[in-house]
């Protein structure tokens, strides 16, 4: 019998090939076919053989792939999901797409953020996208490959944010808001995030008629004045701080006098008595404190409200129970003094009061929250850095006069002036000039680098002494600097695997912190000294207030965002928060020779002729036809030599890539190959051996030698040398000295492959290997326990990239490696790896401090605050002292992981 299923997470003929074994070798199987581009297996067996073990089988190689199989004239289709965060998104967004008329089945995996649909018939992505929204709009389902797509949001007046806010504990992972506010989970105020989009739209206005609002400068059409820039208003962290600082002054205000008169009790022959008694006295209080609890710190009450209501217990679930606890005994001791023990009446028969505990409580938190806040806008500093890089004017060049127009307005293949000292506007390539060109701002290298016509340059570096024209080739948010300012907006809110050690802590923190007052006041009410019930009350608060879940939630994700940034200063790009904690556990390095190692600009040294049918001038002529059609950087050394040499191009004609192999197509009609000796077999060429002897000679310095083979028959050759990097040497020597296994991995020969690893002092590496086989190294170290990094810049890498446990992209190579690596490095060296695994060091460590002061913290602050201290030393915590220690624990986190901006990679 023969059944066929749906195939997931193949990309290459050596993902093909390896399914297609391992499926095969499932007992009973008789025969298995698997299509890469139908993404299909065919298999044939004995018996029914259950789904589950094909699953079984691919899940043991590594939960890479898996199989499906298919209702008869049912369709599958895999849809990527944004915006899960935990098991329970992950089963919402199933059974939401479960129920979308026509699907047979939706399964959902939280970790690959996927979704597999089996619909009868097609059922266009607008409906899932529609079927999402109306569950609150939390979720995106959009295409693999493309952006989760967001509405367009309406224009804010200035000043009110980009419209991006999230929660600095990622409460609900990447989720944002589209205004200030607090989290919904922890209560914290929401971050804004930063982009360019305030400083790419520069606006002006009339200094007479605010309400006029022009994108460029000129004059007022109703007064005539000439308009000024507006100024931009503050930012919503600005904003925040300043709110909270004219709350944290009123709090203080009233605060003060209430502490004042509670603490006089404390003088001998209290001379307030003298002017009035208690009882009024507990009134002023009373009187002084409403302003600091229904106004400066009412926002505290109304977030453990709904914390209680959504049973997302918090840090203000504890405040407001405490603090809130402590101010209604007060009122109703006022109120009702007789239904309370004569252990709270004083001698004058008034009960003696809290206001000063709950007000000063607050205001303390209040204090905590402001301090907060600034060291908020610290931990983001680096990306505030990299948008201050941006300029908002450029010099556009139209019919050979200079314009000054908002980078907004340029557009692809505008012509820009960049003069001496300016920074550059958009990504493209110098068109007319030469100049030198500081990079340090994006690729951490401070050594400006010589650029001529032709070569690329990058929004936000600045220019040096001379003036250059530039075409534009990528604007907007396509520039380096834009997608750099992205990246590390996403890596910032992504979740390291450490951070669920402190949210299953957290799970239960603040119920058992409620559990623990109880019973501290239980304890103290009956084995308490005199006065028992003020003793029990008193200490049952102090637990309560000193207990800060929120410096356990922010250790992780603060260390993380300062981190990221500090990466993206270096040249060194990180996806996602789960990259950088698996880079400190990295043991062994795979790397690639052509454009990681070597600097990846080849240039041709020689061209051969064998025989005497064709000379070395057909030779180079033939070779650079058929290069012509490729993009491979081989091939761009030999087309650019041919334009040297003047060789004129024949016409070529059904261009085909072989990956791994070389290049296969039709030059003046004659069937043409050229590649590596798997090349030539695949053309069925034959390489004699004085072929192969002439060009081990090339081989064994390094060179690399690529056959042509016409019409089946090998007629020359081309070498082609790559110099290896000057910093490669030094940074694959500091990896091995960090204790790391560095093996290079190449397609080259094994001869050239030797030479540049003698060179590099390198004791391990493969030569002639395939895509699919650079896969199976891979697989082969993971299976041995090993946790491998794999570095390259081309397509051919981009397999081995998304298997291993890190992948890390060189910024110089194609978008499909930089699309399959966690990690990219601007620069595209190898120096590179030794900052990031520095920084990933760094912040792994940073974390652990933090998750360390936070856990020790609550561990001995709880009970000291319960009093286990007393029967020794004699020695309670005042709740007020409690609240002072709360509101700096969380600060002293955050001014651990700011840090991190100063630590050397």
């Amino acid at each position: 019998m023969k059944h066929t299923y749906h195939i997931h997470g193949m990309t290459c003929n050596g993902c093909r090939s390896h399914v297609e074994k391992t499926l095969s070798e499932v007992e009973g199987v008789l025969k298995a076919t698997v299509n890469l581009e139908k993404k299909e297996a065919v298999i044939e067996m004995a018996s029914h053989i259950p789904l589950e073990t094909f699953q079984e089988a691919l899940k043991k190689e590594g939960d890479t792939y898996s199989i499906h199989k298919l209702n008869e004239g049912a369709m599958l289709h895999t849809y990527k999901i944004h915006g899960m965060t935990c098991n329970g998104c992950r089963s919402h967004v199933e059974k939401t797409l479960s129920e979308v008329e026509g699907v047979l089945k939706a399964t959902v995996n939280l970790e690959k953020k996927e979704a597999l649909i089996e619909m009868a018939s097609h059922i266009p992505l607008e409906t899932f996208q529609e079927a999402l929204k109306k569950d609150g709009g939390s979720y995106s389902i959009h295409h693999p490959g493309e952006q989760p797509k967001h509405e367009e949001k309406a224009a804010k007046p200035k000043g009110e944010g980009t419209g991006t806010f999230y929660c600095p504990m990622h409460c609900e992972g990447d989720k944002t808001y589209d205004k200030p506010g607090d989290c919904p989970v922890c209560g914290m105020d929401l971050v804004e995030e930063q982009n360019l989009s305030a400083i790419n739209s520069e606006q002006w206005t009339c200094p007479m008629h605010p309400e006029i609002v022009e994108d460029e400068a000129g004059a007022c059409p109703i007064c005539g004045m000439d308009l000024v820039p507006m100024q931009a208003d503050l930012s919503s962290e600005e904003k925040t701080y300043n709110k909270l600082l004219k709350k944290f002054w009123i709090a203080l205000a009233f605060t003060l006098p209430i502490f004042i008169i509670a603490m006089s009790e404390m003088v001998p022959n209290n001379p307030l008595y003298d002017i009035m008694e208690q009882q009024n006295w507990n009134w002023i209080q009373f009187a002084l404190s409403i302003p600091v609890v229904f106004y400066a710190t009412w926002m505290f009450f109304e977030r453990a409200y709904r914390s209680i209501k959504t049973w997302n217990l918090n840090m203000f679930t504890l405040i407001g129970i405490g603090a809130g606890a402590a101010w209604l005994f007060s009122v109703f001791g006022m109120l009702f003094p007789g239904i309370f023990p004569e252990q709270f009446v004083s001698e004058s028969g008034a009960v003696h009061v809290y206001f000063e505990a709950a007000t000063v409580i607050l205001t303390l938190v209040l204090l905590g929250q402001l301090l907060e806040a600034r060291a908020h806008s610290k931990t983001n500093s680096a990306v505030k850095e990299l948008l201050k890089l941006a300029p908002n004017k450029a010099t556009k060049v139209v019919h050979g006069e200079d314009v000054e127009v908002s980078i907004d307005k340029i557009e692809l293949g505008d012509i820009l002036k960049v003069k001496p000292g300016d920074k550059i506007p958009v990504d493209g390539s110098i068109t007319e000039g030469e100049t030198t060109v500081d990079e340090s701002m994006i690729s951490g290298e401070p050594i400006p680098v010589n650029k001529v016509e032709g070569d690329k340059v990058s929004s936000g570096t600045i220019n040096g002494n001379q003036v250059f024209l530039m075409k534009a080739e990528k604007v907007g948010s396509d520039t380096l600097l834009s997608q750099i300012i992205h990246m590390v907006n996403d890596a910032s809110r992504s979740r390291a695997p450490i951070q669920n050690l402190a949210d299953r802590v957290s799970g239960y923190f603040v119920p058992a912190v409620v559990l623990i007052s109880l019973i501290t006041f239980g304890v103290w009410a009956i084995w308490g000294p005199e006065p028992v019930y003020v003793y029990a009350f008193v200490n049952a608060i102090a637990v309560l207030i000193i207990a800060c879940p929120c410096a356990l939630g922010l250790a992780t994700p603060m260390s993380v965002m300062v981190g990221v940034g500090k990466g993206a200063q270096n040249g060194v790009l990180i996806k996602n928060a789960e990259a950088l904690e698996k880079l400190d556990k990295v043991d062994t390095l795979i790397i690639d020779k052509t454009g990681t190692i070597t600097e990846g600009r080849p240039t041709v040294e020689k061209v051969g002729a064998f025989g005497t049918d064709y000379t070395e001038e057909q030779v180079l002529q033939y070779i650079v036809s058929l290069n012509s059609n490729s993009e491979h950087p081989l091939a761009e050394a030999t087309v650019k030599f041919g334009k040297e040499k003047k060789t004129e191009v024949l016409k070529s004609e059904a261009f085909s890539a072989v990956t791994g192999k070389g290049v296969e197509g039709k030059v003046n009609g004659k069937t043409t190959a050229l590649g590596n000796p798997e090349m030539m077999k695949y053309a069925n060429a034959i390489i004699s051996s004085e072929m192969e002897a002439e060009a081990k000679t090339y081989q064994k310095q390094g060179k690399t030698v690529s056959y042509l083979a016409v019409d089946k028959m090998v007629v020359g050759y081309v070498v082609i040398g790559d110099k290896i990097k000057a910093t490669s040497a030094k940074a694959i020597k500091e990896l091995q000295d960090k204790g790391i296994a560095v093996i290079m991995l190449t397609g080259d020969n094994h001869d050239t492959a030797q030479a540049v690893a003698s060179e590099l002092h390198l004791a391990d590496f493969k030569a002639s290997m395939l895509p699919e086989d650079k896969l199976k190294v891979v697989e082969k170290l993971q299976n041995e326990g090993k946790v491998v990094a794999m570095a390259g810049d081309g397509i051919n890498d981009a397999p081995a990239l998304a298997k291993s446990d890190v992948g890390i992209a060189m910024g110089t190579g194609t978008d499909v490696a930089i699309e399959s690596a966690e990690i990219t490095l601007v620069k595209g060296d190898l120096n590179g790896i030794v900052k990031a695994k520095n920084l990933s060091h760094g912040v792994m460590k940073n974390i652990k401090q933090n998750l360390f002061f936070a856990l020790v913290y609550n561990t001995l602050g709880v009970p000291v605050a319960a009093g286990v201290l007393f029967p020794v030393f004699g020695l309670l915590l005042s709740p007020m002292i409690a609240a002072l220690a709360m509101s700096f624990s969380s600060v002293s986190v955050i001014a651990n992981a700011l840090r991190l901006r100063t630590i050397n990679i």
